[in-house]
């Protein structure tokens, strides 16, 4: 469903001057109607809509009226009248259209007559003499040669008179354009004026052919003929030009072809003039004279390729290929463009031109199908597929169909599809099947690889050829190929629209040729069957992409295609869920309903009420695990093809269960389309109320009662009232103290959707208003959001109270508004910096209350009482302007304190906090309606005289050599000493020293700290400060710098704000200006300044940003002084970066600091449709600086030239303009590298990463083979393994099998003396790296992909020396290893799979080889290096992988079953796992241990069947190894490998092993265990460890072996310490799979094994671990939950339970279960009071006292506790819904219940605490003290839920159980 807002039609009314009002009123007549007082009437309206009827009701009178009218007084001045309005009316002014279209049709004389009165009307728009007039009548020439038939009389009339208008605009236009050099905005509009002048031209010349047909005019002499001279000449040099806009020479290119065209004899040598000018052959002699006078200049041998390129376009575009009117010439022309167009193809740079050079070859394709309709056999042949032009042209196609530019993609698309026809068209009789060009385009198409993104577009056109069957016939497997690429967003559009090409033409192909039913299965197969397994099973970005683009094109192709997927997937859907990471057959279902419905496919009533999908399976897709299952499930119930589709009950039922567990969503992206969807919902209650209400109003009761199929109108509206009633109390529900950051943002989002789609009554009547929901409490919460840590939910906040400020601020009473106001004013100066953006929100929600001057305002400043008598004044202004002032008062002030004392106005009062609230003010004004202008002049220029001073204060500190690290005391002399340099810099105006001189920390400055608390300072905060500890001295430099560089920022902003204003200024009124051109010149070079000389990046950055909105101002600005400010300013800073002036203040460090932005900004201001002059002029100048010719220069401006390309090239406003400067700066930064300055080295360095991100963004150029790789020998190890990996993309896989081969032969045949190991090395790493290519390239189906392995394989055998002790070097002895490791392991997984690559006698010889590699180790002889040995443990590493390889395959099927005992001994290697397993080096320990682990796995799979042999013979008798290992392994990872291998086996294979083993039963190893998983030293340790001994607990408990409840209690309490809120993850996540494994036996167990309270301190683990911050943690707790509602499902038999939930679901479920199993256990009085405690929390309220005073001096960024998903009150309201229905249920009373009592009192006395500490807190505490308010309110309503339970649970409680569920 697609939201589209009505367009409405803006139609601007005519208005007729006293002269023409006088002509009407003297013929028209009051008594009745006629023309003359029609049309007055029609004058006298103001409604251009009622203006147009009134003209169609008056050209109606006038075509009724008599021949003899013709002559009527009255119908000639209305006829005047009209022609005036004509020519007066703007050009897209439909009255104009609608004039042209009733005079069409005027009867004959009136005809006429009409015609001289335009003719009159036109000679005087001819008589127009100024320049930027001109425009106007060109629309009105344009106008009347556009079908409209009087006015092309008109013209025609005027032909010679026009002609001679067109001749002189086209000169004076010219001539201005040059005269304003220089004033890009005046030129860019003539140049507009001048384009448009050329079209009427030329449409001039086409439409009124019959004015220049004939001989006469052709005379020299005549006028029309040098009229046509002087418009061809001025065509001629406007091509000519190149400082013209593009658009304007390719239009004059046109015009040049055009007017020769009109002109020249004889015609049929028209087109050899034209080759021999694009071909540079023209000889003067051959040319007419007038052609040389006119167009000499393109006569020449050498013109530009732009010039080309458009002559080209002129010719194919003006001339006419059809019907071979111009014969062999036209031909020999056709195919000169094409040489001329592919030539210049290579040579374009600019990106403008190479899409204009893109569009003109497709339109030559289509010239050249039109030649060919009529053509000679010699072009068929010439353009034939296999023909040189053709070729070239695939060329290029290659080469651009994956350019960077959308239009060039598109253009190369269309030349394909026009080529393939061009090749169609030259053969007779046509088969596309059979048709060797064609099909040598497939093969080539289909070798390519997928992530080609021009092979889609091509493949699709190709199938429209020859048909989608035969290509599937080539390859059955493509559309899954297909499907596969689809998890790459850029490939999935061009993936799904080749797909729907591909099926939509199978679909055809099959109607066509079968009959109906017979082929649906084989289709649905091909194209539906691999949709749905990938659906289920794939990956979230596959199938996000796929359900986007592929699933609607398929369900359009074949709608009934959907009862197919519904029953595949119904079919499967209880038993594939899905899980957090899939989909499942059930999020698959949900995808394919909702895309369905969304599309019109379904009527979600239709599918319910049948039973295909029940309620109770979309409400189990609305809270799965997988998140986009859920948005699939809500887009089912949201998204409908109709928008004005009933919302049914059921429909708003399940919305209200979403929304209880889906608000809380982490992820940006789901919180988002969360809100989406339930806006396309609420907008369809909206639009269904609307008609509703019509249909309730248009018909009587009766017909409601015989009518209504389900129920009466009003009904339906009560329900979605009531509906939105609920979701909005729901939405503020949610937002209680306490709630997380996804929680409010999302409650936000949807109730400012709400506010604005019921906003104003739209119709009969609203069916909900979000004010009549609001009172003072829901108006307090929304306030409350301003104090949240996350702007964004203040943002959401503020536009909410906006939306709703008449109901918000009618509910604020006089003192809670003074409140408020003292706050923000207050936080304004918080030396928090976020404190100062809750002040500016706060300001700016109660500027707009009307009571603010005199409740809060009027102590602060003197009351006006001028204001109170202006009556137009509005609210906001006037407020706006006293919250400024009082914040400048206060800021000016603070200004003079800081210059005094930097460091106490930075602990005391930072001013950036003053200055953010005034930009914050300003920026919702409405500027350019304001009242009182003066008062603004007189604040803005204070303002900008503030801003100057503030900065003053604070730049030297920003400005420093050590902005950043700024910490003026130290505990050592020697680093004061360092400091006293940067100190000296700064010297800012500080009288207390502080700057002055470096403070010496001494050892007994806690001494004199305690005699300085006595005293009380005398002079300011810095005497207070030297005597503190280091750590606070720490803490208050941080606030010197936050002040500063903060203050900066906000400097900038403000400055960038006034900047604004100007436009508010026009030249006729300079005096009405808020700002004036002076202070705009004095704030550029405020920025110029600091930009240019600051250090500090955030300092420079966010001076960038001020800067940013300045330089579009004046890029924008008609004033001519500012507008060319960008120009000087760029001048002279690459002016003094040229100087290497000494005394230059420009930072050559830290990147060139602001000067790249300072460029940056001043470049990327300049209009895109220009020239882009600066951007050339600036390249130009930084290319030349960044690689100089001349070496002796200063290093420095090389430095700043590369540091500012570098931002130059990152700057995507810059777009496809700075392309053709690539080249020139891979140049600099390549010789850059060779610089000898460290300086140049490291510029050149970032340069060069950056372009070629720039480059390698999109590929741009064919595949390369190159075999050479000089990097490969190099005698740097690491750029060796580089290299290895480079060469791979540079090999072409056909050419990957002759590459390895040759690299293979190349490596010495045996050890000599001038071996460079060097080199054998690098070889050996790139033939690994191309051999790992070729095996993963799954093209090993082919002969040649066989033919080739079994070459290298043989090859390698020769080589075999290399990987023995022949070889020395143990490095390169490794890397030959790895690539037989490689190898052996690429040939197993090949035989597994079933394929033959190598004859089987081959292949046992191989692996007699490896084991003879094998038996010549040192791993069986034993090692006789020391580990120091280089290439000693890469070895080992290497020969222990081959063993490992080599045992797996003689595991494999394939050996075992092979009845012959030589082949068995043939194959089996020499070694054991055990030998490795005692091997003295861990490093190949470890390798066996993860490869036994890894065959116990697949062993334990269900894929591997039971039995013997196979992987299990290779594990067998490990255990008692193991075990001992366990004992002895001293290497950590080999430790924690060898439990989780004893994790994983049988443990009745382990636990008889231990007596033996170990000399240990089973009750010691599992106390073994629990001591490790308790005092391990790694977490990995610990959680291997607590899994092990889990495991063995199960063990015994299930075979009722005994153990002491001091294990058991002591095994609860590690899996409680494990869930702790500050576990790493991994332990956690441990925790999750231990709870998971023991729910069955333990947590849901029909009777308490382990006792009541250890239980529940397991379920509360569970608990805790579904309210983890992570979301990884969260979905392993909620596992635990999956499994407990499996077996209630299966032990009840119900149908339907809850499984794969969400954590929201899972924790209310969990508490649900807990409840239950209390009642099922018959613990219920002893466990209430467990879960009470629960309820009321562990809170530390005497803690929470005395710590919260110490809170304000904490760092100074923390925001205290961020809350990212928890939230408490979640937890208690739920527990709390479960433990009242158990109540309810059970009737359950607690009399003289000891632990009942003790939690009453606790309860009352944290109670009274709680009040008493709220009452301590300083006013609107929820701002000023967040962190504690939030947590005393959390803790309050948990006390009171607490007391209400505990008071039901009292015997003489009454009627308790009443009402229960409220």
């Amino acid at each position: 469903m697609v939201l589209k807002k009505k367009k409405e039609i803006q139609v601007d009314a005519f208005f007729l001057d006293h002269h023409q009002l006088e002509k009407l009123q003297r013929f028209s007549k009051a008594e009745k109607q006629n023309l003359a007082s029609l049309l007055l009437h029609c004058a006298q309206l103001r409604n251009g809509i009622q203006q147009i009827q009134c003209i169609k009701q008056i050209m109606s009178l006038v075509k009724q009226m008599d021949q003899d009218s013709a002559g009527d007084p009255m119908v000639k001045a209305c006829l005047d009248v009209l022609g005036e309005m004509y020519f007066s009316l703007g050009a897209k002014n439909p009255l104009k259209k609608v004039l042209a279209s009733s005079l069409n049709g005027l009867p004959g004389l009136l005809m006429v007559s009409a015609v001289q009165s335009f003719v009159c009307c036109l000679r005087e728009e001819l008589k127009t003499a100024d320049v930027y007039l001109y425009r106007k009548v060109l629309d009105n020439l344009a106008s009347c040669m556009e079908d409209f038939s009087l006015g092309r009389a008109c013209i025609k009339n005027l032909f010679e008179e026009v002609l001679q208008f067109l001749q002189k605009l086209l000169l004076d236009i010219q001539e201005e354009i040059r005269k304003n050099h220089g004033n890009r905005i005046v030129q860019t509009q003539l140049m507009h004026d001048l384009l448009i002048a050329i079209k009427v031209s030329m449409m001039l010349i086409q439409k009124l052919q019959e004015n220049i047909q004939g001989s006469r005019w052709k005379q020299s002499e005549s006028f029309v003929w040098q009229s046509m001279c002087s418009l061809l000449k001025s065509s001629t040099n406007f091509l000519m030009d190149a400082m013209l806009l593009q658009t304007v020479q390719t239009t004059s290119g046109l015009a040049v072809i055009l007017f020769t065209r009109a002109m020249y004899e004889p015609a049929e040598e028209l087109p050899s003039l034209i080759s021999d000018l694009l071909l540079g052959t023209v000889e003067h002699s051959g040319v007419p004279a007038w052609f040389v006078r006119n167009c000499g200049v393109l006569c020449t041998a050498q013109l530009p390729d732009s010039v080309r390129l458009f002559l080209c376009h002129g010719a194919l575009a003006m001339l006419d290929w059809k019907n071979g009117s111009m014969g062999a010439n036209g031909e020999k022309l056709l195919l000169d463009i094409a040489s001329v167009l592919l030539s210049l193809s290579s040579e374009v740079k600019e990106s403008s031109v190479a899409t204009s050079l893109s569009r003109v070859l497709a339109i030559w394709t289509n010239s050249a199908l039109a030649a060919l309709v009529s053509g000679s056999p010699d072009l068929k042949i010439k353009l034939n597929g296999n023909s040189d032009i053709i070729g070239m042209l695939l060329e290029y196609i290659y080469t651009h169909w994956d350019h960077p530019l959308d239009a060039i993609r598109h253009q190369t698309k269309l030349i394909f599809k026009n080529l393939l026809q061009i090749h169609q068209t030259t053969i007779a009789g046509f088969n596309g099947k059979s048709d060797p060009f064609f099909a040598r385009l497939i093969k080539h198409l289909l070798s390519l690889d997928w992530h080609v993104k021009g092979k889609y577009a091509s493949l699709g056109c190709l199938v429209e050829c020859v048909g989608a069957e035969n290509i599937l016939q080539l390859d059955r497997t493509i559309p899954v190929q297909i499907l596969d690429v689809m998890s790459d967003q850029s490939l999935a559009p061009y993936a799904s629209d080749l797909l729907e090409t591909m099926f939509t033409n199978h679909k055809a192909h099959f109607t066509l040729g079968f009959q109906e039913g017979s082929w649906i299965d084989q289709w649905h197969n091909t194209w539906v069957s691999p949709l749905l397994v990938i659906l289920c099973e794939g990956n979230h970005d596959q199938t996000t992409y796929i359900i986007d683009y592929y699933l609607p094109k398929l369900l359009r192709c074949s709608p009934d295609s959907l009862s197919y997927m519904i029953k595949i997937l119904q079919a499967s859907a209880d038993a594939n869920l899905g899980s957090c990471s899939t989909r499942g057959a059930l999020g698959a279902l949900m995808a394919c309903l909702r895309t369905a419905r969304a599309h019109g496919h379904l009527e979600l009533s239709n599918i319910m009420s049948s039973g295909l999908v029940s309620t109770e399976c979309i409400k189990q897709g609305l809270v799965h695990q997988h998140s986009q299952v859920c948005i699939d499930a809500l887009g089912l119930l949201c998204e409908t093809h109709r928008t004005t589709e009933i919302v049914s009950l059921e429909e708003m039922q399940l919305i209200q269960f979403f929304m209880m567990y889906n608000l809380n969503n982490q992820s940006p992206s789901i919180r988002q389309q969360i809100v989406s969807l339930l806006r396309k919902l609420f907008c369809r209650i909206q639009e269904s109320s609307q008609v509703l209400y019509k249909l309730e109003q248009s018909k009587t009761k009766q017909e409601l009662v015989e009518n209504s199929t389900q129920m009466p109108p009003l009904r339906i509206l009560q329900q979605y009232k009531d509906f939105m009633s609920s979701v909005c109390a729901r939405l503020f529900e949610v937002l209680f103290p306490g709630s997380s950051h996804p929680t409010r943002f999302s409650a936000l989002s949807i109730l400012e959707s709400i506010a604005e789609i019921f906003s104003a009554p739209k119709g009969p009547a609203q069916v909900f208003q979000l004010d009549q929901e609001i009172d003072s409490a829901r108006v307090q919460t929304l306030i409350q959001c301003f104090a949240s840590t996350f702007e964004e939910v203040k943002i959401l906040a503020f536009r909410l109270l906006m939306k709703l400020r008449d109901v918000a601020l009618n509910l604020q009473d006089s003192e809670n508004l003074d409140l408020l106001f003292q706050a923000a004013i207050g936080l304004s100066t918080s030396t928090k910096p976020y404190d100062c953006v809750t002040a500016s929100y706060l300001l700016n929600f109660l500027v707009y209350h009307e009571g603010l001057q005199r409740i809060c305002l009027g102590k602060w400043l003197e009351h006006n009482p001028h204001m109170d008598e202006n009556t137009s004044l509005s609210t906001v202004e006037k407020n706006t302007l006293a919250v400024i002032k009082l914040l400048l008062v206060n800021v000016e002030e603070e200004i003079l304190q800081a210059k005094k004392s930097l460091l106490q106005a930075a602990a005391s009062f930072p001013m950036y906090g003053r200055v953010h609230c005034i930009t914050g003010a300003l920026q919702q004004l409405p500027f350019n309606n304001l009242t009182l202008v003066s008062e603004w002049k007189e604040i803005v220029t204070s303002l900008i005289l503030m801003s100057y001073s503030l900065s003053a204060v604070v730049s030297p500190v920003v400005q420093s050599s050590s902005p950043e690290g700024l910490i003026p005391m130290d505990s050592d002399p020697e680093s004061a000493s360092r400091l006293q340099m940067i100190l000296h810099e700064i010297q800012p105006q500080d009288t207390n020293d502080y700057f002055m001189q470096t403070k010496v920390l001494k050892e007994h400055c806690k001494e004199e700290s305690e005699k300085l608390s006595d005293q009380r300072p005398t002079k300011n905060i810095c005497m207070e400060m030297r005597g503190k500890d280091r750590q606070v001295c720490d803490v208050t430099a941080q606030m010197v710098l936050v002040c500063c560089w903060r203050s900066m920022k906000e400097v900038s902003l403000l400055l960038g704000t006034l900047c604004k204003l100007l436009p508010s200024q026009t030249a006729s009124e300079p005096s009405n200006g808020l700002i004036t051109v002076e202070q705009v010149k004095n704030i550029g070079d405020y920025f110029k300044h600091h930009l240019l000389q600051s250090r500090h990046r955030g300092a420079f950055e966010l001076a960038y940003a001020g800067f940013v909105q300045l330089t579009e101002m004046l890029s924008r600005c008609n004033i001519e002084s500012l507008h060319k400010m960008p120009e000087h300013w760029l001048s002279c800073v690459l002016e003094e970066i040229k100087s290497c002036d000494p005394s230059s203040t420009l930072c050559a460090t830290r990147r060139s600091a602001g000067i790249p932005f300072y460029i940056q900004a001043l470049l990327a201001s300049e209009p895109k449709k220009g020239k882009m002059d600066l951007l050339k002029m600036t390249m130009k100048e930084l290319i030349s600086l960044a690689a100089p010719l001349n070496e002796s220069l200063s290093v420095i401006p090389q430095v700043h030239a590369l540091n500012i390309l570098r931002a130059l090239y990152r700057d995507t406003r810059l777009g496809e303009n700075i392309m053709p400067y690539v080249a020139d700066g891979i140049k600099a930064s390549i010789l850059g590298f060779m610089s000898p300055v460290w300086a140049v080295r490291n510029s050149s360095t970032l340069l060069f990463s950056t372009l070629i991100t720039r480059i390698f963004g999109v590929k741009r150029g064919k595949d390369e083979n190159s075999k050479k790789n000089r990097c490969g020998h190099s005698p740097v190890y690491r750029c060796r393994e580089m290299s290895g990996r480079a060469l791979v993309p540079f090999v072409m896989a056909n050419e990957l099998p002759h590459t390895v081969l040759a690299l293979l032969r190349g490596l010495p045949d045996s050890a000599s003396h001038g071996m460079r190991q060097n080199t054998v090395h690098g070889t050996l790493l790139q033939v690994f790296h191309l051999l790992l290519s070729y095996l993963e390239s799954n093209q090993f189906a082919s002969l040649d992909f066989q033919q080739g392995l079994g070459d290298i394989i043989t090859c390698l055998g020769t080589k075999l020396w290399l990987a023995k002790r022949l070889n020395p070097c143990l490095v390169t002895r490794a890397a030959y290893l790895d690539v037989l490791v490689m190898l052996s392991t690429h040939l197993e997984k090949f035989q597994k799979q079933g394929v033959t690559l190598i004859p089987g006698m081959q292949l046992l010889d191989f692996w007699e080889e490896m084991n003879r590699v094998i038996s010549d180790s040192e791993l069986v002889s034993g090692v006789p290096y020391s580990s120091a040995v280089p290439g000693l443990i890469q070895y080992l590493q290497s020969i222990t992988k081959l063993v490992i390889s080599v045992l797996s395959v003689t595991a494999g099927p394939d050996i075992q079953s092979c009845g012959s005992a030589a082949v068995k001994e043939m194959a089996k290697p020499s070694l054991s796992v055990v030998h490795l397993l005692h091997c003295e080096f861990h490093e190949v320990r470890l390798l066996a241990l993860e490869a036994v682990l890894l065959w116990l796995k697949q062993s334990n799979s269900k894929k591997i069947a039971e039995g013997r042999g196979g992987l299990l013979c290779l594990l067998t008798d490990l255990e008692g190894t193991l075990l001992t290992m366990a004992l002895k392994e001293t290497n950590p990872q080999c430790f924690c490998k060898v439990l989780e291998i004893l994790y994983n086996m049988d443990l009745r294979n382990v636990l008889p092993k231990t007596e033996c083993s170990i000399k240990m039963n089973p009750s010691e190893l599992l106390t073994w265990s629990l001591n490790l998983a308790d005092i391990s030293s790694s977490p990995e340790g610990q959680t291997i460890a607590l899994k092990f001994a889990s495991k063995l607990i199960i063990h015994h408990l299930q075979n009722h072996q005994h153990i002491s409840e001091e294990v058991l209690k002591k095994w609860v309490q590690l899996i409680v310490y494990f869930c702790g809120d500050e576990q790493e993850t991994e332990m956690l996540l441990a925790a999750a799979e231990v709870l998971k494994s023991i729910t069955s036996f333990l947590l849901i167990c029909k009777k308490l094994i382990l006792g009541l309270s250890d239980t529940l301190d397991l379920w509360k683990c569970v608990i805790l671990l579904l309210q983890n911050e992570d979301l990884v943690v969260r979905d392993a707790a909620a596992d635990v939950i999956q499994v407990a509602q499996s077996e209630k499902k299966s032990n009840e038999g119900t149908e339907f339970a809850f499984r794969i939930v969400n954590a929201p679901m899972a924790l209310d479920l969990a508490f649900g279960i807990v409840c239950e199993l209390l009642q099922q256990w018959g613990e219920i009085h002893a466990g209430v009071p467990i879960l009470l405690e629960w309820l009321l929390g562990d809170s530390d309220l005497q803690r929470d006292g005395e710590t919260s005073a110490l809170e304000e001096d904490d760092s100074l960024f923390d925001k205290g506790e961020v809350n990212f998903w928890a939230e408490k009150l979640t937890h208690v309201r739920q527990l709390s819904k479960h433990l009242l229905h158990l109540i309810s249920v059970t009737h359950l009373t607690l009399p003289d219940h000891g632990e009942l009592n003790h939690l009453s009192r606790t309860a009352l006395d944290q109670a009274q605490r709680i009040e008493h500490l709220l009452g301590a807190l300083p006013p609107v505490p929820e701002f000023s003290r967040t962190p504690e308010f939030t947590r005393l309110a959390i803790q309050k309503e948990r006390i009171s839920v607490c007391l209400k339970i505990l008071n039901l649970l009292k015997p003489d409680d009454t009627c308790k159980n009443e009402n229960l569920e409220k």
